[in-house]
């Protein structure tokens, strides 16, 4: 008969020490074994919290949160205040260059030493000047596609591919006066700051952008 099959716990208990001090070492190193056995299993998590509605100010969130997917994490994004432009179906984001200092103007054509050159646009430039915020949005595009960097729908699309938690903050569309219907149907859900923060409590790591 196979004693072991039997009574498994009494073969487990055999094992243990006798002696006090024995029995103290055996219970640390097991508990050190079970929380290195949790830690290895834990899946990550990030939590981000998105209030900028500026093309440049898109890809910080959506870059982390589909990275941090690609590793495995579980990722999750609120988008609350002007970061619920991201959300829109119809994506209309803008560079602005004013109040903006440390945003390089670069130019995305010409030789290498040209493209190198940081052009710093004066305020009174930018917020006087009719159409600069199109020309500076203009500019960044082209940037960014020259780089093969992908634009801002196609992040957002990876993000929804890769399983990103899309979470809009409903005061703010109540705020705003915004249609549900405005946005893009994979919005996971609709959520004030309370229940976002009890979510974000339990990231690992959690950002505010």
């Amino acid at each position: 008969m196979n004693v072991a099959k039997l009574h498994p716990a009494s073969v487990q208990s055999a094992a243990m020490p006798s002696d006090l001090a024995g029995l103290d070492a055996w219970f640390d190193q097991r508990l050190d074994e079970k929380l290195a056995e949790r830690a290895a299993n834990k899946i990550p998590s990030l939590a981000i919290i998105a209030t900028k509605g500026t093309m440049d100010m898109a890809y910080p969130p959506l870059i982390l949160a589909s990275t941090a997917a690609a590793l495995g994490w579980n990722a999750s994004i609120f988008f609350t205040f002007y970061g619920l432009e991201l959300l829109k179906k119809d994506l209309g984001l803008k560079v602005s260059p004013l109040g903006n200092p440390a945003m390089p103007m670069k130019m995305p054509f010409g030789p290498d030493w040209l493209k190198r050159i940081n052009l710093p646009v004066p305020n009174l430039v930018a917020g006087n000047l009719p159409g600069f915020e199109s020309f500076a949005t203009s500019m960044m595009e082209q940037t960014v596609k020259a780089k093969g960097v992908p634009s801002i729908k196609e992040l957002r699309d990876i993000c929804v591919e890769s399983e990103v938690r899309l979470v809009a903050c409903q005061m703010t569309v109540d705020l705003f006066n915004y249609r549900q219907d405005e946005f893009i149907p994979e919005i996971a859900e609709w959520i004030g700051a309370t229940s976002y923060l009890g979510e974000a409590k339990q990231a690992d790591v959690c950002l505010f952008i």
